[in-house]
C-alpha cells in the first residue's frame, strides 16, 4: 500500500530507547481522495520510529458492508523496504511490476519485497467492502536493501499456546514459522484470547516487540493497552503475557532484532541520504512521463500511476 499523504514526513529511523513498556497512540491518515479509506497509523511517529525493521504500521476498519469507502491504491513504488498486509475481513487485489496478480484472503499473508524498485497497485474488492487489516513495512538493512524485488502470497501457520489461537504470518514463534521471506529476524503474527483469557509466550531477549490491539482491550506485562494503541516493549524480555479484558481480544503481535541503522524515509521510499530519496522520485517522476522505468518495471494496470508528492525546500535530514 501507498502512503498517499500530500506532505508525507521524512522520518530517520533508528532505535530510539524509552521505558520498558510504551503506549504509542495511532493518529488518522485518509488514503486518497473523498472515497478514500482512513488509516490509524501508529508508525513512524515522533516518539518511535521503529520496533524491529517494522517501520510502517497502518490499521484500517471494520468497513461497514454498505459503505461506498475503499482501498483502491493506482500504481505506485516501493525501495529498500518489504510491504506486508494482513487482513481481519475482506479481500484485496494486488498487482506488481513482477508479473504477480493474487487476491489475498484473511489466514493469508502477502509480502512484496521492493529491493532495489518496484510498483504495486492494490485495491479491494466489490465484493467485500467490509475491508478491516493492517499495512506493515519492514525496512530492509543495507545487505539486501539493493536485491531483486520479488513477491510471495501464503497461508499463515496456526499455533496454539495456552488460551490463545495464534497466526504466524511472518518469521516464527516457538518453533512455528511463515514461509514468506524475511530479511531480519523478526515476528508478525495475529493473537486471539478469549474474554479473560491469557498468554505467556517464549520471547527472545535480543527482540522489542509491539502489541497492536485491534478489538477489545489486553494488558500486556500488566500495562493496560486499549484498541488501536500499539503497545512497544523494550529487549530483555523472555516472556511476553498478553491478557484479555471483559470482551475477546484480536491483536497483531510485532517484533525484531532492533535494526541498528540509520535510514531515511520519505512517502514510499527508503534510503540512507536525501540524495537517494530524490533521485528515486525523479526516476518515478520520469516513468510517469516517458513510460518503462528499469528500476520500477511495467505493471499489468490501466489506471494512471500515482505521481510523487513534492520534496520538501529543505534537504531531507534526522528530526531533532
Amino acid at each position: 500500500m501507498s502512503n498517499l499523504e500530500r506532505d508525507p514526513d521524512e522520518v530517520l529511523l533508528e532505535r530510539a530507547d524509552g521505558p520498558e513498556v510504551q503506549i504509542l497512540e495511532p493518529r488518522e491518515v485518509p488514503l486518497g481522495g473523498p472515497r478514500a479509506l482512513a488509516v490509524r497509523r501508529t508508525l513512524p511517529q515522533r516518539r518511535r520510529s521503529l520496533i524491529g525493521a517494522w517501520c510502517f504500521v497502518d490499521h484500517y476498519g471494520p468497513t461497514p458492508s454498505r459503505s461506498d469507502r475503499v482501498m483502491d491504491v493506482p500504481p505506485h513504488p516501493h525501495t529498500g523496504l518489504q510491504t506486508v498486509t494482513w487482513l481481519f475481513a475482506g479481500t484485496v487485489e494486488h498487482r506488481d511490476s513482477v508479473g504477480s496478480l493474487a487476491t489475498i484472503r484473511p489466514g493469508q499473508v502477502n509480502l512484496m519485497t521492493a529491493g532495489s524498485g518496484i510498483q504495486h497497485s492494490e485495491r479491494s474488492q466489490t465484493d467485500a467492502r467490509g475491508l478491516h487489516g493492517v499495512q506493515l513495512w519492514t525496512a530492509l538493512p543495507d545487505a539486501h536493501r539493493h536485491d531483486a524485488p520479488f513477491f510471495e502470497h501464503a497461508d499463515a501457520h496456526p499455533l496454539v499456546v495456552d488460551d490463545a489461537s495464534l497466526q504466524v504470518f511472518a518469521g516464527s514463534l516457538d518453533g512455528t514459522a511463515s514461509p514468506v521471506t524475511t530479511l531480519t529476524p523478526l515476528l508478525g503474527a495475529q493473537l486471539d484470547l478469549p474474554a479473560g483469557g491469557s498468554v505467556a509466550l517464549t520471547a527472545s531477549a535480543a527482540f522489542e516487540y509491539g502489541l497492536l490491539v485491534d478489538a477489545g482491550a489486553a494488558t500486556l506485562q500488566g500495562h493496560a493497552v486499549a484498541a488501536g494503541e500499539l503497545a512497544y516493549l523494550a529487549p530483555g524480555c523472555s516472556t511476553i503475557t498478553v491478557t484479555a479484558g471483559d470482551e475477546p481480544l484480536r491483536a497483531v503481535l510485532l517484533g525484531g532484532e532492533p535494526l541498528g541503522e540509520r535510514i531515511v524515509m520519505w512517502w514510499n521510499f527508503v534510503g540512507r541520504s536525501h540524495d537517494e530519496i530524490e533521485r528515486y522520485r525523479a526516476e518515478w517522476q520520469r516513468r510517469i512521463a516517458d513510460g518503462p522505468s528499469q528500476r520500477f518495471g511495467v505493471i499489468d494496470d490501466p489506471a494512471a500511476p500515482l505521481p510523487a508528492p513534492t520534496l520538501p525546500g529543505v534537504r531531507l535530514r534526522p528530526r531533532e
